[in-house]
C-alpha cells in the first residue's frame, strides 16, 4: 500500500512538472508572437487535466491574438468562472464582446438587486467559502478573548467584534452557495459558427426566424436530442442544433 501511494505522488509530481513546464512553454511562445504554439502547449496543460483562471485566461488572449472570437471569448467565460472579480479578464472579455456582431445585451440590475448581484460576484464560490472560515476563526478567537477577559470594556469590545465576525461568516456562506448555485443551475454556451439559424421548433422543418453570429453566448433553458433551447440575455428565445455551440 505504502508503495503504491509513493508510485502516485511520484506519478503527480511528475505530471505537475510537466503541466508547469507546458504552460510557461507557451507564455514563452506567446511572448514570441507564436500564439498557435502557445495555444498546443497550454491545451495540452488542459488535456492533462488541469485547469486554472490563468490558463483559461491565456488562451483566451492566443485565440483573440489569432482572431478567432469564439473560442476567446469561451476561454476568457471560462476563466471569469474561476475568477469572477479579475478585472483584467472582465476588460479582455468585453472588448471580445464588443466585436460580436449581436447586440442581445440586457439592461444591468438596478436597486437592491443589482447590490446584491455585484456583491456575490465579488469572489469565487472557493473565495467566499475561504472568507468564511477566516470570518469563523476570528469570532472565535474574539469569543475565547471576551470569554475568559475581566474587564468590562474589553468583554463589550470582544463580544460586538465577534458577533460582526460571526455574521460576516453566516454572509459569506450565503454568497458562496449563491455563487455555487448560479454557476451550478446555469448552462451555458458560445455560438462556434459565423452564422447559426434559430428556428421555432427543434427541427429542420420548422423555418428559421433570425440567425446568430460567432462569439454571441446564450443561456441553455431546455435540450431536445440534437437540439439546444436557448434564451438570449435580452429574453429572446428560440431552439438551434447544439452542433452550432460549445457549452462551458
Amino acid at each position: 500500500m505504502k508503495k503504491l501511494l509513493f508510485l502516485l505522488f511520484l506519478v503527480t509530481l511528475s505530471v505537475t512538472a510537466q503541466n508547469e513546464s507546458l504552460f510557461e512553454k507557451g507564455n514563452t511562445a506567446y511572448n514570441e508572437g507564436n500564439y498557435e504554439i502557445a495555444i498546443d502547449n497550454y491545451e495540452q496543460v488542459l488535456n492533462n487535466g488541469e485547469t486554472s483562471a490563468a490558463l483559461y485566461y491565456n488562451l483566451a488572449n492566443s485565440y483573440y491574438k489569432l482572431n478567432n472570437l469564439a473560442s476567446s471569448i469561451y476561454y476568457y467565460e471560462k476563466a471569469l468562472q474561476l475568477n469572477p472579480n479579475d478585472e483584467d479578464i472582465r476588460n479582455n472579455l468585453a472588448i471580445a464582446q464588443n466585436l460580436v456582431i449581436d447586440d442581445v445585451s440586457a439592461e444591468e440590475p438596478s436597486g437592491l438587486f443589482g447590490i446584491w448581484q455585484n456583491s456575490v460576484s465579488i469572489f469565487s464560490f472557493n473565495g467566499w467559502g475561504w472568507a468564511a472560515i477566516i470570518f469563523s476563526f476570528l469570532f472565535a478567537t474574539l469569543f475565547v478573548v471576551y470569554y475568559f477577559s475581566n474587564k468590562t470594556l474589553i468583554k463589550r469590545i470582544m463580544f460586538s467584534g465577534s458577533m460582526l465576525f460571526i455574521f460576516l461568516a453566516f454572509i459569506s456562506l450565503i454568497f458562496a452557495f449563491q455563487q455555487k448555485s448560479r454557476i451550478s443551475n446555469n448552462d451555458y454556451a458560445i455560438i462556434f459558427s459565423q452564422e447559426a439559424p434559430v428556428r421555432n421548433e427543434p427541427t429542420l422543418r420548422s423555418s428559421e426566424s433570425f440567425y446568430l453570429h460567432e462569439g454571441t453566448k446564450i443561456k441553455v433553458i431546455e435540450r431536445y436530442q440534437d437540439w439546444i433551447k436557448f434564451e438570449l440575455p435580452n429574453g429572446l428565445q428560440g431552439w438551434m442544433d447544439k452542433k452550432e455551440v460549445k457549452f462551458f
